[in-house]
């Protein structure tokens, strides 16, 4: 663990200072694509249960909260054009670099839930709030174009995702904690690296 603290640390420490002409940019995109914050923060729980303020670049529109579900489908109206953009390549989850930093996240680790959804959780996929949460895991892999596999939900997205989505990356994320090391780690995150430029297919039995 001490190891894989230190790792978060350094690495995500390079990767921002190497990535702030990028964030610059970014932020003149969004800025000048719609009013409203850099950045959108969101309320998550982490490990031990314990809620903390998720960074991510913002894609949605200021409002997007009051204008639908907390899931996002593909083609939500909601997304801004520069928003749609920085969601393709994940361009979006980069300020969670700064939750690593403060020690709230991992690089690697299963992904942090929206309360509303970990209040869902039975007590073995509570298991999962036993480490910290992750930027990259292997739920994150199989679901990296999640919204297009909601896209078919219709009215019934947020259904489609409890019953369908959210238990099989519980139990993606259960495996990583019972099998998690180093090594392990990462190959995770060479996976999740090439993952963004694959094409995406539905994962077997995830048909919403």
């Amino acid at each position: 663990m001490a190891l894989k603290r230190a790792f978060d640390f350094v690495v995500s420490l390079l990767i921002i200072f190497i990535a702030l002409p990028l964030w610059l940019a970014v932020t003149i995109a969004i800025k000048l694509d719609s009013p409203a914050p850099v950045f959108h923060r969101a309320r998550r729980i982490g490990k031990d249960g314990k809620p903390f303020t998720l960074y991510k670049f913002r894609t949605m529109v200021a409002d997007a909260p009051n204008r639908g579900p907390g899931i996002t489908r593909d083609a939500d109206p909601r997304i801004t054009r520069v928003g749609r953009f920085l969601r393709k390549l994940k361009i979006d989850e980069m300020p969670q670099l700064i939750n690593v930093l403060q020690g709230e996240m991992s690089i690697v680790g299963p992904r942090p839930e929206d309360p509303r959804y970990v209040a869902h959780y039975t007590p073995e996929q509570r298991q999962v709030l036993s480490v910290r949460p992750g930027m990259a895991s292997p739920a994150f892999i199989k679901y990296r174009h999640e919204e297009e596999l909601l896209a078919g939900g219709g009215d019934n997205v947020e259904h489609v995702y409890l019953t369908q989505v959210l238990p099989d990356k519980l139990r993606l994320d259960l495996e990583y904690i019972a099998n998690q090391s180093f090594l392990g780690d990462l190959a995770i995150l060479g996976q999740a690296a090439l993952s963004l430029f694959q094409h995406n297919e539905a994962p077997t039995g995830q048909q919403p």
